[in-house]
């Protein structure tokens, strides 16, 4: 593992430097590679066909390609805890910072939430009597006790491995990736020597509303990449370096996905998908036709939910205390840990929340992954404006890594992104008959956190100019105000 040269603390925010080069690329894969890819490749399947699952991934990574570029020079010229906080107060004011930053806490927030249902949900396929002491019914599907509090101790578990610093949390997460690549190794393996090619027929199926169901749930799974960006006053690399890392997180998960849906499809008959509950532990099983090998996947999914669901908190939590330090939102969730140096108060909240989420029960997997999807979506869009009024009203901004060289291209990069998160977000919306069919539960999740980051952000101090001294003009009228 790549070792900082040494830990050093910042002066202004306190933070501990102590990620390498690893430890921020593993972060940014792991929290791109969570569950989804264990409990959803048999609809991914079902829905587009085998090629039509991949060609969506190939076609939703190249967005995300785009973004990450994006995001490259940006967190090189601005490596301050907090990502897309800092980008947008400097382009385009406080109002607008606010929303976006709040939006996209509430897409990584969604990503802990859906880890948290997911552990038991994976639980249950290796403990098939977990279920004791019936609490309730949602959605058709019964709430144990037993069943919600292995997502809710493991909540605790996760919210005080990062309470304890970035380093603890670090250590784990390469631990756990490491291990999640050799399960996805072991599946290509399984799929070259036990797979039928025949078995990925359909190749292409649902049309074009197959093909998009699944590109809609693509940001959500790609989310993770930008957590790099939040972290990076405590990564102790070049900031160039740390763009970089952003780019080739993205290109990694696009890897693995194509492979995981690749090798699934030639597991088993297309007609034989919709029979299996987690259809990729299943798949391998069938290919070294032994219990074991499904056993091995669900330990990957495992690994899985760890790695995204250390990382969003990482992030979430950054992005709460920059908003909390800049006086966006109350100051109680900039508190850092007196020794650890972590905004304790911001993980403890979104650790209550993941504690929580387990009593919806299953049926909240889809709700909380299709309410979180728009809401990233809406940050990448912000993020890729921001980053073209950058370009134009501070041309000579100091950048270390300054995609396109300084040339047009990297203007036309920054654009093709916008336009792209833009038709992405349209997809989500109910106008057209290829629309992402949301439900109701999720469009209430995403409405509500929405509403209060617009209730935070017109209770901001009007006046306020976007610009390098933008946090600071800011943080003085917050002050002034509480003042009197």
């Amino acid at each position: 593992m790549s070792q900082p040269q040494t830990a050093t603390t910042d002066r202004d925010h306190g933070f501990v430097k102590a990620l390498g080069s690893i430890d921020a690329l593993f972060i940014g894969f792991g929290a791109m590679i969570g569950f989804g890819w264990v409990v959803l490749t048999g609809e991914w399947l079902s829905g587009a066909g085998t090629m039509g699952a991949i060609l969506a991934f190939v076609v939703g990574g190249i967005i995300m390609c785009f973004v990450g570029t994006v995001y490259s020079e940006l967190v090189a010229a601005m490596p301050h805890a907090g990502g897309e906080h800092n980008y947008l107060i400097r382009a385009m004011g406080p109002q607008v910072s606010l929303f976006g930053s709040w939006a996209i806490t509430g897409g990584y927030i969604s990503v802990v939430m859906f880890e948290a249902v997911a552990v038991p949900k994976t639980a249950l396929y290796l403990f098939p009597n977990l279920e004791f002491v019936k609490l309730w019914t949602i959605a058709d599907f019964d709430v144990y006790l037993t069943w919600a509090l292995v997502g809710t101790v493991t909540a605790i578990i996760i919210s005080w491995i990062n309470i304890r610093g970035v380093k603890v949390a670090s250590l784990v997460q390469t631990f756990v990736v490491s291990f999640l690549i050799i399960v996805a190794l072991m599946l290509l393996a399984g799929g070259l020597v036990g797979g039928e090619a025949a078995n990925a027929e359909p190749l292409f199926t649902g049309g074009g509303s197959g093909f998009i169901a699944v590109v809609a749930v693509v940001p959500f799974l790609f989310v993770g990449f930008d957590v790099i960006p939040q972290s990076a006053e405590e990564i102790n690399l070049p900031p160039k370096k740390i763009g970089k890392l952003v780019v080739a997180s993205v290109c990694m998960a696009i890897a693995f996905y194509v492979i995981i849906i690749w090798m699934t499809s030639l597991a088993m008959p297309a007609s034989e998908l919709a029979a299996h509950d987690l259809v990729t532990a299943d798949a391998l099983a069938a290919m070294f036709n032994s219990a074991f090998w499904g056993k091995l996947v669900i330990a990957g999914g495992l690994a899985g939910i760890i790695t995204s669901w250390n990382a969003f908190l990482m992030g979430s939590s950054r992005l709460m205390w920059a908003m909390a330090t800049a006086g966006m939102i109350p100051a109680w969730f900039g508190k850092l840990h007196p020794r650890y140096r972590t905004p304790v108060n911001s993980i403890l909240f979104i650790g209550a929340l993941s504690a929580l989420a387990p009593f919806l029960g299953s049926a909240a997997l889809g709700w909380i992954v299709d309410a979180g999807s728009p809401a990233i979506v809406i940050a990448y869009f912000l993020v890729s404006v921001a980053f073209l009024v950058l370009r134009k009203r501070e041309p000579a901004m100091d950048r270390p890594l300054r995609i396109g060289g300084k040339g047009n291209s990297g203007f036309a990069i920054g654009v093709i992104s916008a336009v792209l998160t833009l038709i992405l977000f349209v997809l989500y919306l109910p106008i057209t008959p290829v629309s992402a069919q949301l439900a109701w539960q999720s469009w209430a999740m995403f409405g509500l956190w929405l509403i209060i980051g617009v209730v935070f952000m017109f209770r901001l101090p009007r006046g306020v100019k976007a610009g390098p001294n933008a946090e600071n003009e800011l943080l003085a009228k917050v002050k002034a105000l509480r003042g009197k």
